[in-house]
């Protein structure tokens, strides 16, 4: 399976090909190796359509050596004597998983046990001289058995042992994660954990391209064939999507501005079921935007920070039952305008654009695994805050697309901004769709850090979404593949922080201090965009009631410096696509 495309861009030669999900070494001898979940065992082949990587005219002139799709390729492999391995991973929380076929582990764990007391309590490198391999890292997920542990205890053990392979030397490792694991995803999530620390950033494989892969290619092992094949092909569809998050999300805000985004996207989903449309001109969206474009409005002086809002529209095959539209917001950079993010906040703020880059890497999946009888409509509203002399400040009055005049408070809360009036349009399609529900998904409080934590995203419904109980089907599908969600609601408050506080105006966009520094700083947001959107409109009292649910991903999008984690696309598919494939 190849693609290749060039395209321009800083110049640079970018090539693209797909990776083969390899098929080799299927020759599975026993059945119920691993428990799928429901939905996703039916999951095709995949032929992802993955990420550019770039290197100049000068160094070669064939594409033998410009591929990075994956951050490796995947096999599945049916025995340990498979000499195209050099390691073992194995991660288990417990030695009494070891089937017959692994019984062969046991002996070198007892005996490095004996010597080594971190053995079961840290990775470790144990040698296997009987195996063409000749090494393993043990990597025990600890306890997992108690009210607190979830199926991370198995993506942070993978993650870690692959880590500690990646110290050793190892070049071609094989996963291993037995059965009887006490979580039904246990074996994905282990996968997507060990992808996750094999990721090499977009901008280093452009760099150096010596340096696009980690490793030469992963092994997963699996007993049984027909469990091998579906893991791999669903893991590489879900792995793909937030590869594409984890590129424009974690990219500098110079690499991925706005319109380099839209390159990027315009160039992914070339040649796939997903249509992009790119709107570029400063009056469509004074017209049809005016939220967004105040926000643009001192970036586009500068040609490179001119905004982008980029469109992407998914229709799988069979009858629509499902439409899903979804508005990410894409704020390349985040100064805080007007309202500057002062005394060393603004370190981190390029990261503002992973909302925007969950939508693009949802697609990425639809566009690979091409779930039947959806229609998912997508809007990424990518923006630079910029600071300068045409700024927009607190006090302006802005009418939105849906007609509500909005009082500017704080031009730090750009993100709901950027993001209203592309609601307020995907709103207006929703009313001519088949089931529609939409969402924002955005990197928008740190108030949202302060109530949860790192690693979770918020989930808030708006009435006709409550009715349908979308967050908490959100959060125990997130809770299922180790993509975890909390659950928040808004409330009355949330709507009287937001009312017009005079009349000149219909709403408030937000006050002027920290969310952090806020009661309620990550509902009261939803309210505003509600509001603004006028989707206020069309709540459970509404005879065209339209279901939404916002999504704070600020706590789970990744740490900063660090890889993005591409949430929280895994849980959206496991939430919306089963069943689908």
């Amino acid at each position: 399976i190849k693609l290749a495309f060039l395209r321009s861009a800083r110049g640079f030669l970018p090539l693209v090909r797909a990776a083969c999900v390899s098929s080799a070494n299927f020759g599975i001898k026993s059945s119920n190796q691993h428990r799928l979940l429901t939905g996703f065992a039916s999951a095709s082949p995949v032929t992802p359509h993955l990420r550019p990587t770039t290197r100049s005219f000068c160094q070669s002139t064939t594409m033998s050596e410009a591929s990075q799709a994956l951050p490796t390729s995947l096999a599945s492999v049916s025995s340990l004597n498979d000499s195209g391995y050099d390691g073992i991973v194995l991660v288990t929380h417990s030695l009494e998983t070891l089937t017959e076929s692994l019984a062969c582990l046991r002996e070198p764990i007892s005996k490095a046990k004996e010597i080594d007391h971190a053995v079961g309590k840290e990775p470790v490198i144990i040698p296997l001289p009987e195996l063409p391999c000749k090494r393993m890292v043990y990597s025990p997920t600890g306890p997992v058995d108690r009210d607190y542990d979830d199926v991370r205890r198995f993506s942070d053990a993978a993650a870690a042992g692959i880590r500690r392979a990646l110290m050793a030397g190892f070049r071609a490792p094989l996963l291993v994660v037995p059965i009887g694991y006490p979580f039904a995803q246990a074996f994905v999530v282990s996968v997507l954990g060990t992808l996750q620390a094999l990721y090499v950033p977009l901008e280093v494989c452009e760099a150096n391209a010596k340096k696009s892969k980690k490793v030469s290619r992963l092994g997963i092992y699996s007993e049984d064939e027909s469990a091998g094949v579906k893991v791999v092909n669903l893991v590489s569809g879900l792995e793909s999507g937030r590869l594409i998050a984890r590129d424009i999300g974690g990219c500098d805000p110079e690499r991925m501005t706005a319109s380099l985004i839209a390159d990027y996207v315009e160039q992914n989903f070339r040649g796939t079921p997903v249509h992009v449309n790119v709107i570029s001109d400063p009056a469509q969206f004074e017209e049809g935007y005016p939220l967004f474009a105040a926000v643009n409005r001192c970036a586009s002086h500068i040609k490179r920070h001119q905004g982008r809002i980029i469109e992407l529209e998914y229709i799988g095959e069979g009858p629509t039952d499902l439409t899903l539209l979804l508005v990410g917001k894409g704020v390349t950079y985040d100064t805080g305008g007007a309202d500057i993010k002062a005394g060393g906040v603004m370190a981190g703020m390029h990261r503002d654009k992973c909302g925007a880059a969950a939508v693009a890497g949802f697609f990425q999946i639809l566009a690979a695994l091409r779930p039947r009888r959806v229609k998912v409509i997508g809007a990424m509203a990518c923006v630079r805050n910029s600071v300068g002399a045409d700024s927009y400040v607190a006090d302006e009055i802005i009418t939105s697309r849906a007609g509500v005049r909005v009082r500017v408070g704080n031009t730090d809360a750009e993100g709901r901004m950027a993001m209203a009036d592309v609601l307020a349009h995907m709103k207006e399609r929703a009313l001519k769709e088949t089931n529609p529900h939409l969402m924002t998904i955005a990197t928008l409080t740190g108030h949202a850090v302060r109530a949860v934590g790192d690693g979770y995203s918020i989930i808030m419904d708006n009435g006709p979404a409550v009715s349908k109980h979308v967050a908490q089907t959100m959060q125990t599908a997130g809770n299922l593949m180790g993509d975890p969600f909390e659950v928040s609601t808004i409330r009355r408050e949330d709507y009287e922080m937001v009312a017009a506080p005079s009349e000149y105006e219909d709403t408030l966009q937000c006050n002027n201090r920290p969310s952090t520094m806020t009661n309620r700083g990550h509902q009261f947001p939803a309210a505003f965009m509600i509001v603004s959107s006028g989707l206020d409109k069309h709540g459970i009292n509404s005879s065209q009631p339209l279901p939404y649910s916002h999504l704070d991903i600020a706590p789970s999008s990744g740490p900063f410096p660090g890889i993005p984690t591409g949430s929280p696309i895994v849980a959206m598919v496991a939430k919306f696509l089963l069943g689908r494939f």
